[in-house]
């Protein structure tokens, strides 16, 4: 017997026909004797339209300023997965499972202030140990909590992952398996190279690195909860026969297991490959090269909320000036260089210049830190398919190539191949 937390995301409970199917996969690992909590999300699409909701209210009672009090926007928007956790308990009972559904705030998922976008702080799961030991079903609602102002109070976009993860470390789970409409974790997209190969075990450094890059499998949060916490985190698909032979395998079942690396004995030196379209370059020109300029520029760019990411400095020759590059998201390049202009005197550059359309390529896989040569393998592949490189930046697991958006397919599937990694 052990005990497992089951995430289902909203593609998986879409409409009642899948949530009926959701039941059928907790009903298969109930019948195996374990003690099981579910979280969910709401169902596909819902929160979008709850959102919206509240963003058009101020519009439709007059006012042209898109205000609303973040603790109502909670109020709202957590209701998606309110009505989830409830009808996947009637489809459960109904199956003749003693289930019961959970809000966070009776758990209680204890965060902070933060309405919108609140971290994770304690969760209290005496309760909810003591009623699954007593064979009772818990389906929990993600993406929500109970803020220190004692309202409900949400997690942010993909807060249910985090919400499972975080269940699983409080209630000491065996394992935490996260269904979604993917089979697993994949060597890169799929759709864009058909050869990209299901991954039996990833590395929580790496698919930190994945998820951040632009993998799109699990939630940045998540995995950094999972890896502090070592929790053993199962990537699934609620899409197959909740019946079909190994579904129902304690160690290993079907998909992927994110791990500590201790767990996995032959290390690929590349992993897999990871993208992030929409990327923004900004590069200032003719900077004085003095102390506090870096934080001149980067500190107001913090204040407004905008996320820099690949950061690249040029001196020049007699040390007097440098050139500042950096580069984020594509939608927050005007916000950013507005930012830049209201601190110019005292930032000091000449000239700020941008250029957006950029993609951003990676390859990843904690191998690379007992090989030498693999960015050399990058570069040399790239060349040979005429890809031009505009920035690099690299970390121990990790290199980061800034490339023009057309050329992102052929890159991706050309870094691919140099690593081997369509090779089964």
């Amino acid at each position: 017997m052990a005990r497992i937390v089951m995430k289902f995301g909203g593609t998986s409970v879409a409409d009642l026909n899948r949530i009926h199917n959701v039941a059928r996969h907790v009903k298969r690992e109930v019948d195996a004797g374990h003690e099981i909590a579910v979280v969910v999300s709401a169902m596909s699409g819902k929160t979008n339209e709850l959102v919206g909701w509240v963003e058009n209210m101020p519009k439709v009672a007059g006012s042209n300023a898109p205000f609303y009090d973040a603790r109502e926007y909670d109020a709202v928007v957590a209701s998606g997965e309110q009505v989830t956790s409830g009808l996947l308990a009637i489809a459960l009972q109904s199956m003749g499972i003693n289930a019961r559904s959970w809000q966070g705030w009776q758990l209680p998922i204890k965060t902070d202030n933060a309405h919108g976008a609140a971290r994770i702080l304690d969760i209290e799961g005496a309760d909810i140990i003591r009623r699954m030991g007593e064979g009772q079903v818990a389906v929990v609602a993600g993406f929500q909590g109970l803020g220190p102002d004692n309202r409900l109070a949400t997690l942010g976009r993909g807060g249910s992952d985090t919400s499972a993860v975080a269940i699983a470390a409080a209630v000491k789970a065996d394992r935490c398996d996260i269904y979604t409409d993917v089979d697993g974790v994949y060597t890169t997209d799929p759709r864009i190279e058909p050869k990209a190969r299901r991954l039996k075990k990833v590395a929580f450094e790496e698919m930190l690195e994945m998820a951040s890059l632009g993998a799109k499998v699990l939630q940045v949060r998540s995995v950094e909860l999972a890896m502090v916490h070592k929790v053993r985190t199962f990537v699934r698909s609620s899409f197959e026969d909740p019946d079909a032979p190994g579904m129902g395998d304690l160690l290993n079942p079907p998909g992927t297991l994110i791990c500590d690396e201790d767990e996995i004995v032959e290390q690929e030196v590349v992993t897999g490959i990871a993208y992030a379209k929409d990327e923004a370059q900004i590069s200032l020109r003719r900077l004085a090269d003095r102390p506090g300029v870096s934080a001149a520029i980067f500190g107001p760019l913090a204040e407004a909320h905008i996320n820099v990411d690949m950061i690249v400095q040029n001196i020049s020759e007699d040390g007097s000036k440098t050139d500042m590059t950096f580069t984020v998201p594509s939608g927050d390049v005007n916000k950013a260089l507005k930012v830049l202009s209201d601190n110019k005197e005292k930032i000091g550059y000449d000239v700020a210049q941008s250029e957006s359309g950029l993609v951003k390529v990676s390859v990843i896989g904690i191998g690379m830190r007992s090989h030498a040569g693999v960015a050399a393998s990058a570069f040399r592949a790239l060349a040979d398919k005429g890809i031009n490189i505009k920035a690099i930046t690299t970390s121990e697991i990790k290199i980061s190539i800034l490339i023009d958006g057309p050329y992102a397919e052929l890159a991706v599937r050309t870094l691919h191949s140099a690593y081997g990694l369509d090779k089964s």
